[in-house]
This record gives structure tokens, sequence and C-alpha cells, in this order.
């Protein structure tokens, strides 16, 4: 006996998940790299992918921010010494993060980064989106 009423075919089929995983990682393989998961996410969005770019955007834009104007401090005769410290350990505290960050993206883990994670999904909710 046929079914009368068979089930549509899904229209959008949820992706494989090599390729789900595939934008989140390549978003944290550097600034070229971000764009080019940005695009190939603009053309398949998932979850993961959305996650693992907002998290990579507020990445980078703190980095913009901050290191200029830490070089800028190191530059003052007297703040140099007591900046070159700070610069340093700001320095080890965003590489922590980058690698946290890229092994939940190859875990295919949603999972902010320490500290400022939380922050980029809350700034950046509905980006990539």
């Amino acid at each position: 006996m046929d079914n009368p009423n068979p089930a549509p075919p899904a229209i959008n089929p949820p992706p494989a998940p090599g390729e789900d995983k595939t934008v989140a990682i390549i978003a944290y393989i550097t600034l070229i790299g971000f764009i080019a998961a940005a695009i190939i996410h603009s053309n398949k969005k998932t979850k993961l992918g959305a996650y693992h770019l907002r998290q990579m955007l507020g990445f980078v834009l703190t980095w913009i921010v901050v290191w200029p104007c830490a070089l800028i401090l190191m530059i003052i005769p007297l703040f140099g010494c007591l900046v070159l410290p700070c610069v340093a350990l700001f320095g080890v505290a965003m590489l922590v993060c980058w690698i946290l960050g890229l092994v939940a993206a190859i875990n295919g883990e949603m999972k902010p980064m320490p500290i400022v994670g939380p922050l980029y999904q809350k700034w950046f909710g509905t980006t990539f989106d």
C-alpha cells in the first residue's frame, strides 16, 4: 500500500557536520580567514558558524582597540615601564582566549571565550544570523 500523502522533501536540509565546523574553524585563522568564513557563512548559515564568527568579531575588535592604545602608552616615558607588563599580560590572555575559541570550534562546541566571550555574544547577538 502506497501512502497517498508522502512527506515533501526537505527544502533546506541540515548542513553536514564537517561543513558546520568548517566556518567556525576558518573564522579563527587570521583576519583573512574570518572574512572568508563570513562569506562562506552568508551562503549557508549555521548556528555554530554564527556563534564563532561573533566570538572572533569581538576578539578582532578588542585587539584593534586595545593594542594601539597600549602602544601609545608605552611611548610615554613614565608609563612605558608600567604599561609593558600589562601589555604582555594582555597579549598572553588574548592568545589563551584565541586558542580556547579555536579548540571549541574544532570540537563543534558553542563555548564562549573566557571572560569576554559572553559579552561578545551579548553585544553581537544578531550578527551573522
